[in-house]
């Protein structure tokens, strides 16, 4: 099986065009049914397994396969967000086999993260493997590589300190917002969505006490039961236009395709306020906040990628811990390719798992045949001592006969060599163990 990835992240591509290729964990399903269809309309790559991750900073497709289709997944991701081949490939990184494991490995212990060592990929890769299952999409190679994604994460955060210095995106959020405002416990602050982003955001803040803390949600149930949790008030998205004047802080998240706040309602909630300053932060991808907004003159809007700078802190102190994870990863790396090797089609190098099977299916077909052939001979009276012996004499002359024949076979350096190999394999037992018992 070959094993490919295509996928852009916040270090390849820019916000906007993440944008256009972020898959809600609701589309995932029907988005690998696309993709799988597509790769099936060539004959060359036939039950091709595949897997989405989508989170606000990157898209990754995964693939395995008979044959690696980079080009053709590239071609069909390219459409799906409308922009060119060439314009995605400018943006993207591809990767084969080994590759592939490194990257996941590394995706999965926070080592590609924005914020290195944030714990909240491992979950939403898991999310995105549970999609990818429930589709029918997942195969065995697939499995197995994200199964020692997490294990080789769940290794890396046990071992290491990866995550002891890491900002996260909400904390960076309060730092920030602390520095616009001299006390937050002063300001009213807006949480649009209820997810798990927002649930950080909201856990940071609420630290503070600040005076007011209010969600706003499409569906009230789940927007009342995080409001409930931080003693905090309910609204509707829908009149959040006409409120937004009464905050000081908004702070979004939403799987929404299109900006829900747009300019013009922040130019009527300055000019209510008094030109007030109003701080914003867009954590979602694509935009929830129109990009207008930033240019507004006492509108302070940072996005996923504006927080890159804030996050990338303590440096020198995370390195002892990036190489530990990275060692760990190597070895996960190796024990893979390792599985993979040995599921290889017979005759390749490495390939023994077919090898085994075909083994077994053979050795199945000669018992199959002597049983029935004893079966025969008891049915007409035969002495069962005397089918016994007949049933394992041919089996035994089944199993040697091509043994038998090799020795026989060839010149006297081939015979040699044949003859060390059976003795390694028939032999074992009788080489172990010595005649005086010492």
């Amino acid at each position: 099986m070959a094993v490919w990835a295509l996928g852009i992240n916040h270090t390849t591509a820019p916000l906007d065009l993440r944008g256009r290729f972020a898959f809600a964990l609701d589309q995932i399903a029907p988005t690998l049914h696309g993709l799988r269809q597509s790769l099936g309309t060539s004959s060359c790559h036939p039950g091709v397994e595949t897997a989405i991750i989508s989170t606000c900073n990157r898209t990754e497709i995964y693939c395995a396969g008979e044959q690696p289709a980079m080009d053709h997944t590239l071609g069909w991701l390219a459409q799906s967000g409308g922009v060119s081949p060439a314009l995605l490939r400018s943006h993207s990184y591809t990767l084969e086999d080994s590759l592939v494991a490194r990257h996941a490995f590394r995706v999965a212990s926070g080592l590609d993260s924005m914020v290195l060592g944030e714990a909240q990929i491992l979950g939403q890769m898991k999310d995105a493997v549970r999609a990818a299952e429930t589709a029918g999409a997942l195969g065995t190679t697939l499995n197995q590589l994200f199964q020692r994604s997490f294990a080789v994460a769940k290794e890396v955060r046990t071992s290491t300190e990866i995550g002891a210095h890491s900002i996260s995106m909400a904390a960076a959020a309060v730092r920030l917002a602390s520095q616009l405002f001299e006390d937050l416990g002063k300001i009213r602050v807006l949480f649009v969505g209820a997810g798990e982003m927002i649930e950080l955001c909201a856990t940071h803040f609420a630290a503070k006490n600040p005076k007011q803390i209010a969600i706003a949600n499409r569906t009230l149930e789940r927007g009342e039961k995080l409001a409930t949790r931080f003693g905090g008030e309910v609204m509707r998205l829908a009149d959040l236009p006409e409120r937004l004047h009464e905050f000081d802080a908004v702070i979004s998240c939403t799987a929404s395709s299109l900006p829900i706040i747009g300019l013009g309602a922040v130019e009527r909630a300055l000019k209510k306020r008094r030109h007030r300053p109003i701080f914003m932060v867009d954590l979602a991808v694509p935009r929830d906040i129109e990009p207008e907004v930033k240019a507004l003159g006492d509108v302070y809007l940072y996005t996923v990628d504006d927080l890159a700078t804030v996050v990338q802190t303590a440096q020198a102190n995370r390195q002892a811990a990036v190489a530990q994870a990275e060692a760990i990863i190597d070895a996960g790396v190796q024990s893979f390719m390792h599985w993979m090797e040995l599921r290889s089609p017979a005759g390749e190098t490495g390939g023994v798992v077919p090898l085994i099977q075909q083994l077994n299916a053979q050795t199945d077909e000669w018992r199959a045949l002597e049983i029935a052939r004893a079966k025969k001979l008891l049915a007409k009276g035969e002495d069962v001592d005397a089918v016994l012996e007949a049933l394992s004499r041919g089996l035994t002359q089944k199993m040697l006969h091509g043994t038998l024949a090799e020795l026989r076979a060839g010149d006297a350096e081939m015979r040699a060599q044949t003859a060390q190999t059976v003795s390694r394999l028939f032999l074992r037992s009788q080489s172990k163990t010595p005649h005086n018992g010492l």
